[in-house]
């Protein structure tokens, strides 16, 4: 099959949806999906009530700190869902682009303890020292990220996106070098699924 340049365009990297857990990387996944990329996911991890539409997670993902990475040539020219602490273990063999989500960091911290108490489990015990930790990991990600050659981020905020998605969805747009029909990302967007809102 002859590719045409767009094709080629997307398969020189691997598109990685990124940020903390509960900060909006399942959303992103659900609109770049929407927006005709395919996103690689298993599906073993069904969705709930936290996550009613799904979390898009690939459990291999997991192993990355354990060098697997055999899969991620299948990834090319994808998306996938990699949370913020597993980025350092990227191979550098691959072209990354990574859209790195952001939102309140005391919506992740009650969101997280929601979570918690969902699957009863223990929520954090003081809320603020589990923020200043989780903004303490955020920057020392970033100053990693900042060091990459082959690793370009697209920073996006999720509190601003939900609102007023358009800026972001035409950056996105033009970060990925694809043409994605806006509308349809859009209509990913589910203000009800808003519920940790501070």
């Amino acid at each position: 099959m002859n590719l045409n340049t767009k094709d080629k365009i997307n398969n020189r990297y691997i598109t990685v949806v990124s940020g903390l857990p509960r900060s909006g990387t399942s959303m992103m996944s659900m609109m770049l999906e929407a927006g005709g990329m395919t996103v690689l996911t298993d599906h073993i991890r069904t969705a709930d009530n936290d996550n009613p539409k799904g979390y898009y997670e690939f459990e291999r993902v997991k192993k990355l700190p354990k060098g697997d990475t055999e899969w991620m040539e299948e990834a090319r020219g994808k998306a996938v869902k990699i949370i913020s602490a597993l980025l350092e273990h990227l191979p550098d063999k691959y072209e990354y682009k990574i859209v790195f989500m952001h939102r309140k960091i005391e919506e992740i911290v009650k969101s997280q303890n929601t979570m918690l108490k969902n699957s009863a489990k223990p929520a954090n015990t003081d809320d603020t020292i589990i923020a200043e930790l989780l903004m303490k990991h955020l920057k020392s990600v970033r100053d990693w990220l900042d060091k990459q050659n082959n690793i370009t981020v697209l920073d996006v905020d999720y509190n601003q996106l939900i609102v007023n998605p358009n800026p972001f969805l035409s950056e996105i747009n033009e970060f990925l070098d694809f043409t994605l029909p806006i509308e349809k990302m859009k209509q990913a967007i589910d203000l009800k699924l808003y519920r940790n809102r501070i």
